[in-house]
């Protein structure tokens, strides 16, 4: 009988000295950060905003690209419909807002609506700007709508489907 119990504390005290390396590695694991979407949609409109008005610079557009991952994809319905992820994604929008960067000699954007949940963040602004046209020199008028669904990847915006007139 003084030998089983022998074992059978031998038993236990190597059970426990197996099971000890994994609980502490259980208890020196980080909690998971909650993603705080408020916080994110109020940050990336306001750089998106930044980055739209009269006196923008390459450092407005820079801060408003931070919040992309580098192959972001990109949609603008109705002229374009493709939203695949492309590795040069941030690279284009670069190349393309930069094109117009401080076209705009007015411009204010306020958020009017917003949704999310499971990586997807959903805003809904309205826009006024007027401009000249870096293309044509017309003058634009834009007085309208906006709706963008934002999906998000490792805390940025992996895909932008933006839906306006």
């Amino acid at each position: 009988m003084a030998q089983l119990r022998v074992s059978l504390q031998m038993l236990l005290a190597l059970s426990l000295l197996a099971i000890t390396p994994f609980k502490a590695l259980a208890e020196d694991k980080p909690a998971a950060v909650e993603f705080d979407y408020q916080a994110f949609t109020q940050d990336y409109f306001e750089a998106w905003k930044g980055s739209q008005k009269p006196d923008a610079t390459k450092e407005d557009l820079e801060h408003y690209l931070s919040f992309l991952t580098d192959d972001v994809g990109y949609q603008h319905l109705p002229w374009s419909d493709d939203d695949s992820r492309q590795p040069d994604g941030k690279a284009a929008l670069r190349k393309g807002m930069t094109y117009y960067l401080a076209s705009h000699d007015e411009y204010s954007a306020k958020l009017t609506n917003q949704a999310y949940g499971h990586n997807v963040i959903m805003i809904e602004f309205h826009t006024v700007a007027k401009g000249v046209h870096p293309d044509n020199g017309q003058v634009t008028h834009h007085d309208n709508g906006s709706f963008e669904v934002l999906e998000i990847d490792n805390g940025k915006v992996s895909v932008i489907r933006h839906y306006s007139k």
